[in-house]
């Protein structure tokens, strides 16, 4: 089954909103496999953020990111990085559709409560930045049947 990372940022942290984003998931059926609060250091945004570090904003990026720390979600299931990505709504989050996160609890671009990965292989690597074996757990989600078909399963 696929996996994605979510990071409920210092905003969303600093806002109490953690357990409304989790309960999101839960509700929509997706599994939690991984959950932690973490502060993110230098070594870790420097290899998340790659893709901006040429960019004017990185420093200011960095330096938000890393004043309070951050709640990391690792999520499972079928195309579970199409589905939270939907989820969670667009990055200007006044612009983001009511029911989604963004939409419902976000005003700012930059102060949008959470990040969620992009595609697969970017959630791959997000996540062994963020989890150790040790934090991930394979449990069995029984409710499974009840919120997939079984020929989705496979």
């Amino acid at each position: 089954m696929e996996q994605t990372i979510v990071l409920v940022k210092p905003d969303g942290v600093q806002r109490g909103l953690v357990g409304d984003i989790l309960r999101r998931f839960e509700q929509k059926g997706l599994h939690i496999v991984g959950l932690k609060m973490i502060s993110l250091d230098d070594a870790i945004l420097d290899e998340w953020y790659v893709h901006h570090k040429d960019k004017p904003f990185f420093s200011s990026l960095k330096g938000y990111m890393m004043s309070y720390p951050v709640v990391a979600i690792l999520l499972e299931g079928v195309e579970v990085v199409a589905t939270v990505r939907k989820m969670i709504g667009i990055t200007k989050a006044r612009d983001a559709e009511p029911g989604t996160i963004r939409g419902d609890f976000a005003m700012s671009q930059q102060y949008n409560l959470i990040h969620a990965s992009e595609s697969v292989s970017i959630a791959n690597k997000e996540r062994d930045l963020i989890f150790t074996v040790n934090d991930i757990f394979k449990w069995e989600k029984t409710d499974l049947k009840h919120v997939y078909l079984e020929e989705e399963l496979k």
